[in-house]
């Protein structure tokens, strides 16, 4: 009984930390300077924030095999397409070279 009393007390104060932390963030975040010109902030609020897009290393790391023998293209390529045959990577995992055979709808594209 006694080790349940100690798991509810340690329980709460957990709790009451957790929330004062959300707290001191809330009020951190709503205390910021305000900008020096009003035309700075109406530019930056106003624009919308642009996700990082991925690169080829980044995607094919979740891929079997690195991705070696999948075809992958990018989102403005219309019908153009890389078959992966070959991946060097660097050090950090996301970045090296890459080689593959280029697809055009679906085929095998001669130049």
């Amino acid at each position: 009984m006694a080790i349940l009393a100690n798991r509810a007390a340690m329980e709460r104060t957990f709790g009451l930390l957790k929330n004062s932390f959300n707290l001191i963030r809330s009020f951190s975040a709503s205390t910021a300077t305000p900008p020096t010109s009003s035309t700075s902030a109406t530019a930056t609020s106003k624009k919308p924030k642009r996700k990082k897009k991925k690169n080829l290393f980044e995607v094919v790391q979740f891929l079997p095999n690195w991705g070696i023998g999948y075809q992958l293209a990018k989102t403005h390529w219309v019908g153009l397409s890389y078959q992966i045959t070959k991946i060097n990577l660097y050090k950090d995992g996301r970045h090296g070279k890459a080689w593959g055979i280029v697809h055009k709808d679906g085929k095998l594209f001669a130049y």
